[in-house]
């Protein structure tokens, strides 16, 4: 099966689209991994939104956010898959032109995530690598990861 993806700020999703993303977000971040946590946190506004439909399920979502709002650089956050997608190389299809579409429309090539401990290896295999130590975020271990 081939997602559908479509990639706006924040002022062209819908109402719909916007409700999909925070249901997913909520479903995976906040249910699944047992963490309470600000998911509002004002960052979605000035965020890109790149969202992988199939049909009107929203199967894998990431945001990406310009330089100066998390870090120096462009960044990719609230990288998420639904639990009924994954194993079939969504993730990684997403990523992959999530990097893309951030070099494109900052026209910087660094790109700064604060990544899930256990994810490192995922990440690394799309390019990006540890420039930290290990640390806390939401009670959950992270590092931070740069590509380019």
């Amino acid at each position: 099966m081939q997602l559908h993806w479509v990639y706006k700020n924040f002022g062209e999703l819908s109402v719909d689209e916007l409700y999909a993303i925070l249901q997913l977000r909520n479903e995976v971040f906040s249910v699944e991994q047992n963490c309470v946590y600000q998911d509002a946190d004002d960052k979605d506004q000035p965020a890109y939104h790149l969202c992988g439909w199939d049909g009107s399920k929203l199967a894998a979502y990431c945001r990406i956010l310009p330089k100066g709002i998390s870090y120096g650089h462009p960044s990719i956050g609230r990288v998420v898959t639904s639990p009924q997608y994954r194993k079939e190389g969504y993730g990684r299809e997403m990523m992959q032109l999530a990097v893309r579409k951030t070099i494109e429309q900052f026209n910087d090539p660094v790109i700064i995530i604060s990544a899930q401990l256990y994810l490192q290896h995922f990440y690394e295999s799309i390019g990006f690598v540890q420039v930290s130590d290990t640390y806390m975020e939401d009670g959950i271990p992270h590092i931070k990861m740069q590509y380019g």
